[in-house]
């Protein structure tokens, strides 16, 4: 166990009362039963906490979900970023923990060392290292962020080097299209996230990761699969199971809705709001 590691995620997980949440809205933009969040990054510079804190301040539902890498370990090992808005998400998350919200952690690779406290709590914040959810239609799916999937997806020492660096090329690109598109009065767009889907080999790599994830949670007994980690969010079902990806706070900006009657929903938000229906396959 990394002790150092550990000492720093109990660290950012514990509120500081020198930090000011922003003013909440006069009213709520999505009355949800359950929310699914994952992949956001705190710590890392391109984390795109403004966007996620006014979702966050225009929610109202009964168990928030964040599936993994919610605070970039990795990243902060590398470089210490924790600007105040990183912060006031972490608070965001303990207020509405504290006024009755169920908030589930279920961490990832880049947040690893809180898996050290599975089972035990973070003030009103469970920890888990999966977890299982019943939607209120009555389907049974497997929480996870998903990271044991990369077993499945062959890559050389050597290609997740180049890997790693593309991406950073990537995100590089994908923050000066960002800045560009505001001083020309443009919405936010993942450009990141076109150019990622539109090469041969991340488009393998991504139809491997769902395919195993979804054969992870047939062999399980569940009906389907909520996770995260590869950064491509998705909600379709096929021959009945569901495949639920939360997406990311970094090129997507995109959370996972469940309304009080079952129905589940992809929302995009960022300048503005989209939603994505469930896909179901037509079987042959």
């Amino acid at each position: 166990m990394n002790t150092s590691a550990n000492a720093l995620a109990a660290h950012l997980l514990a509120p500081n009362a020198d930090y000011a949440l922003p003013p909440k809205p006069a009213s709520y933009l999505i009355n949800a039963r359950t929310v699914w969040i994952s992949d956001i990054h705190l710590g890392f510079r391109d984390c795109k906490a403004d966007y996620l804190l006014e979702f966050l301040n225009n929610i109202h539902c009964d168990t928030l979900y964040l599936v993994g890498d919610i605070v970039d370990l990795w990243s902060l090992k590398r470089r210490f970023c924790w600007p105040q808005k990183h912060y006031q998400v972490m608070l965001k998350f303990y207020e509405l923990a504290a006024k009755g919200v169920r908030v589930v952690y279920v961490p990832g690779n880049h947040d690893d060392p809180i898996r050290h406290f599975s089972g035990q709590l973070f003030g009103p914040i469970e920890i888990a290292q999966e977890h299982e959810y019943v939607t209120a239609d009555g389907k049974r799916l497997l929480v996870m962020h998903g990271d044991a999937m990369d077993a499945y997806i062959n890559h050389s020492w050597l290609k997740r080097v180049v890997g790693d660096h593309g991406y950073e090329l990537l995100l590089f690109i994908n923050r000066w299209s960002d800045r560009i598109r505001k001083l020309a009065g443009r919405p936010y767009f993942s450009l990141a996230g076109l150019i990622k889907s539109n090469i041969k080999g991340a488009k393998a790599a991504i139809e491997t990761y769902e395919k195993e994830a979804l054969a992870e949670a047939k062999r399980r007994g569940y009906d389907g699969v909520v996770c995260g980690h590869i950064h491509y969010p998705a909600l379709r079902e096929e021959a009945g199971l569901r495949y639920a990806n939360c997406g990311d706070w970094i090129e997507n900006c995109t959370a996972l809705v469940e309304d009080h009657h079952g129905v589940m929903r992809l929302l995009h938000h960022s300048d503005k709001i989209s939603w994505q229906d469930l896909d179901v396959a037509q079987s042959a």
